[in-house]
């Protein structure tokens, strides 16, 4: 009987040695709202969760749901990661207007360069400003994209007064700011809706960058693609689940640290600049125009865009911030990325 108690006692040992085990491994549901197809996941995400599950001896594997095929709208993906209805989710802080004001200053206008400068100034900028704003989830890493440019249904963006009365899709409040100020009427909406309102009339054109425009196929709905220097780009966040993030064990955490931060972010700077490429390609192929402002028009334009600071440095300092020092440390680390990139 002393024997039998000892075997029955080793072996449910073993099976929770064996459960332990399988608890090690982990499955994330990955969020986003373009398609497939797009960048995002071609080029950025599936190859990340390749190499993550290839780092992790398989432990860490991942299903992705383009799209928003778990259901919501995009202005919902923060919250979906916060709430674990997702355990990851790519998607724009400034798809929720007015919550997270300090990543803004990234997205005022003129102020950007190419994304290789870009996007590891923002992941820099992060990690000493942004913890308490971004605190209810777990960011692995903050980028930003090409600089965006305008592409028009009926006209080419030349003068300053060229877009006097356009309706032009905005991306973020930032830009919305900067259109109003220019003579143009901003509308705001999710990417994924410009198809429809380009083909239908809600806008004349939007301010997007080549890679979003080649996946939505907006050369086929535009005729002119126009660009005004350094206009703006958009703060991307992929961002975990934070309780999921602080269950993993902790050589698993180490895995996923090493593959986020700073040196993914200079990664992703590289692969949105060189997605410009195939927009451009697909826009020439359909035969469209392209122009640039420049000299005096265009710095008409960036005086016009003064009270947009003027509203970030206010918004700034309603979070206990000194935006002008945000501001220029902001300018400060995209020159720093500008030299290296």
């Amino acid at each position: 009987m002393r024997k039998f108690v000892l075997f029955a006692a080793a072996l449910a040992a073993l099976g929770l040695a064996g459960a332990g085990a399988s608890a090690q491994d982990v499955t994330l549901k990955v969020h986003h709202f373009l398609p497939p197809g797009a960048p995002a996941q071609k080029d950025f995400i599936q190859p990340w969760t390749e190499r993550v599950t290839k780092a992790s001896g398989g432990k860490i594997k991942f299903q992705i749901y383009p799209s928003m095929q778990l259901g919501g709208a995009p202005p919902g993906l923060y919250d979906q990661a916060r709430d674990g209805v997702a355990d990851i989710v790519w998607t724009l802080p400034s798809y929720t207007a007015g919550r997270f004001p300090l990543v803004e200053v990234f997205e005022l206008p003129f102020i950007t360069r190419s994304a290789s400068a870009t996007a590891p100034a923002v992941q820099e900028f992060a990690g000493k400003h942004l913890k308490d704003e971004f605190k209810e989830v777990q960011p692995l890493v903050f980028h930003s994209h090409a600089p965006g440019l305008f592409h028009i249904k009926n006209k080419p963006i030349i003068y300053f007064s060229d877009l006097q009365g356009l309706k032009i899709r905005a991306p973020t409040r930032t830009i919305n700011e900067a259109l109003k100020a220019l003579g143009a009427s901003p509308v705001g909406m999710p990417v994924p809706q410009l198809p429809q309102a380009l083909s239908t009339g809600v806008v004349d054109g939007a301010v997007i960058p080549f890679e979003v425009a080649a996946a939505l196929k907006i050369q086929e709905l535009v005729k002119f693609h126009s660009v005004v220097p350094n206009f703006y780009t958009s703060v991307f966040i992929f961002a975990m689940n934070k309780k999921k993030y602080d269950g993993l064990p902790a050589d698993l955490k180490k895995v996923m640290d090493a593959n986020t931060g700073l040196t993914l972010a200079k990664e992703l700077g590289k692969v949105w600049d060189n997605a410009e490429k195939p927009g451009l390609a697909a826009a020439q192929k359909a035969g469209n125009r392209f122009n640039t402002m420049d000299g005096s028009e265009l710095a008409r334009a960036q005086a016009a865009v003064q009270p947009v600071y003027d509203n970030w440095l206010k918004a700034a300092a309603a979070k206990g911030a000194d935006g002008k020092k945000l501001l220029d440390e902001a300018k400060a680390l995209i020159a720093k990325y500008g030299k290296t990139s």
